[in-house]
């Protein structure tokens, strides 16, 4: 389990009409607690670790025939074709697993090293508590992903340079164009990551143990995974948060296919909205004197 910073400190409870601290504040003292916790940088240093894995790995090969993907058969023609390609191989798994280091243990932890009663004893508001903690896993997602992201990018442009690509239906775009896809496809994979993150969100609530949570939420993933392979259930398929993993390949077609976004982001809607009330519900009705 992971270590936990001190909270800081807040107004002492005699003091004359203190102030309330803000949401954002809040938010800021969840930042700096990540930064403090190991589990943060194993999730970081994997998003660095495997796209340069990949560089090196690339670099060395004598062959690249790659005919089953468009992307890969550019690989040593242009460097901006090695960000979609680590997008889709990470985008499965090793991501979800990422975000669910830190989303699983985010109040887990606190339970578990019997901070949060201290925290939600003081002045600060239980919804600012719960928001602040949702916000700080969600952002440390974000990094994941653009880390990552930028991390493959440069690998990829100092390998093979700065050059344009051919997209999914056969287009050629600029490289700078090319880049500008890249970002974006990373902020549309966004959408069903913080789907993940938020389901990390509420088993850490409800467990208040963060390996069952990040278990847990790794779990799910695996499972609506195996229940996409089920014959039978292809009528469910779109509608399973695994299937929204890939809603970026739209953007990576000309003219851009906004549809898979589009039913992302609704159906993401349905799990998130769902996972993080129910959380901030259990978070309302924590008893603060058994922990």
């Amino acid at each position: 389990m992971s270590s936990v910073a001190a909270s800081p400190a807040l107004p002492a409870p005699g003091a004359a009409h203190p102030r309330r601290p803000s949401t954002l504040t809040a938010y800021r003292w969840e930042l700096r607690k990540l930064v403090s916790q190991k589990r943060t940088y194993l999730g970081l240093v994997l998003a660095i670790a495997l796209p340069v894995i990949f560089v090196v790995f690339q670099n060395l090969r004598q062959r690249h025939d790659h005919a089953d993907n468009i992307f890969a058969s550019q690989i040593t023609q242009s460097g901006l074709a090695t960000p979609v390609l680590m997008l889709l191989f990470l985008s499965v798994f090793m991501l979800p697993l990422i975000a669910a280091l830190v989303a699983g243990d985010i109040v887990a932890a606190e339970d578990g090293n019997g901070t949060l009663k201290t925290i939600l004893t003081r002045s600060v508001n239980r919804g600012q508590v719960f928001a602040a903690k949702a916000l700080a896993a969600m952002t440390y997602a974000v990094i994941a992903v653009f880390l990552a992201a930028a991390v493959a990018t440069v690998g990829g442009v100092v390998s093979w340079g700065f050059n344009h690509v051919t997209t999914y239906s056969g287009t050629v775009v600029s490289a700078p164009e090319a880049l500008l896809l890249v970002f974006a496809a990373n902020a549309c994979y966004l959408i069903p990551l913080l789907t993940v993150a938020a389901i990390g969100v509420l088993l850490s609530t409800a467990t208040r143990n963060s390996a069952a949570a990040v278990v847990g939420t790794v779990g799910i993933v695996i499972l609506l995974f195996i229940v996409a392979q089920i014959p039978g259930l292809e009528a469910v398929k779109p509608y399973l948060l695994t299937e929204q993993f890939e809603n970026w390949h739209g953007l990576l077609r000309t003219p851009t296919d906004w549809a898979p976004i589009w039913h992302s982001l609704w159906v993401c809607a349905l799990y998130a909205g769902p996972a993080l009330l129910a959380a901030y519900l259990v978070f309302l009705r924590r008893d603060v004197a058994g922990g």
